[in-house]
C-alpha cells in the first residue's frame, strides 16, 4: 500500500511536475529553481517537494547554493534528488523481482553469463524501430529515455550517462551478470548506429555509458 500511496500524489499535476524536473536533473535542485521550472511560486513548491520526500519519490539536503564559504556566504538551502529506492504497483500483486532473482541465481551458478548476453543482445536489437538504427546520440539517447535509464549528456555532449539502471534490484545481488547482460543489451540497441556502448560503474548511476564511435560525428 505505501508504493500506492506514494505514486498516488504523483496525480497532482503540481507535484508531477516538481518531480520529473527534479528527477530529470543529475544535481541537487534548490526550491527556488524548481518553483519557477514548475510554474509555481516558492511556498507551494515547498509543500509539494516536502510531501514528494515523505513519501520517499525524493530526497532532501541542504548546501550553500552560492558555492561560497565562510562569512558571508549565506545559510545553508535545502535542496532535493531523486529517491534511490524503488516504487512498484501491480494489481494484483505479482512478484517478478523474486522470480528474476531466482533466474539470475540459477544463469550464475550454471555459468550462463554468454548465453544470458546473446539473449539481451537479440533483445537490443529488437528495441531499435523500423528503421533498423537508432542514429547518433540523439536517438540513442531517445530510446534510452523511453526504457527509464534517465539519460543525461556530459558537458562536452559527446558522453551520455544513465542516472537509472532499470535491473538494480537485480543488479545489486548478481553484479556481473546482471551488468553483462545491460551491457550485451545496449549494444545490441546501438548496433549500425554512429554510437557505441562501454562498462563505465560509477556510484549511483547504470554501469553503462554511451558514447560516439571514433570514426563517426552525431
Amino acid at each position: 500500500m505505501e508504493d500506492i500511496d506514494a505514486i498516488a500524489l504523483l496525480q497532482d499535476p503540481v507535484r508531477r511536475r516538481l518531480y520529473e524536473f527534479v528527477a530529470a536533473q543529475d544535481r541537487d535542485v534548490g526550491r527556488n529553481e524548481a518553483a519557477e521550472a514548475a510554474g509555481v511560486a516558492r511556498t507551494l513548491a515547498a509543500f509539494h517537494l516536502d510531501k514528494l520526500v515523505g513519501a520517499g519519490l525524493l530526497e532532501a539536503g541542504s548546501r550553500r547554493l552560492t558555492g561560497r564559504s565562510g562569512p558571508g556566504a549565506g545559510r545553508p538551502a535545502k535542496v532535493y534528488r531523486v529517491s534511490g529506492a524503488e516504487r512498484a504497483v501491480s494489481v494484483p500483486a505479482r512478484d517478478y523481482r523474486t522470480a528474476a532473482g531466482l533466474l539470475a541465481e540459477a544463469a550464475e551458478m550454471a555459468g550462463l553469463d554468454m548465453e544470458v548476453q546473446d539473449a539481451a543482445r537479440r533483445k537490443g536489437r529488437s528495441l531499435r524501430g523500423p528503421s533498423g538504427s537508432c542514429g547518433g546520440l540523439d536517438g540513442v539517447e531517445e530510446v534510452l529515455s523511453a526504457r527509464g535509464y534517465g539519460p543525461v549528456r556530459d558537458e562536452d555532449g559527446g558522453v551520455v550517462r544513465m542516472r537509472n539502471c532499470p535491473f538494480r534490484a537485480v543488479a545489486d545481488q548478481f553484479p556481473p551478470l546482471v551488468c553483462g547482460l545491460n551491457l550485451a543489451l545496449l549494444e545490441g540497441l546501438a548496433e549500425g548506429s554512429q554510437v557505441r556502448m562501454r562498462m563505465d560503474p560509477r556510484p549511483g548511476w547504470c554501469c553503462v555509458a554511451a558514447e560516439k564511435s571514433k570514426n563517426n560525428e552525431d
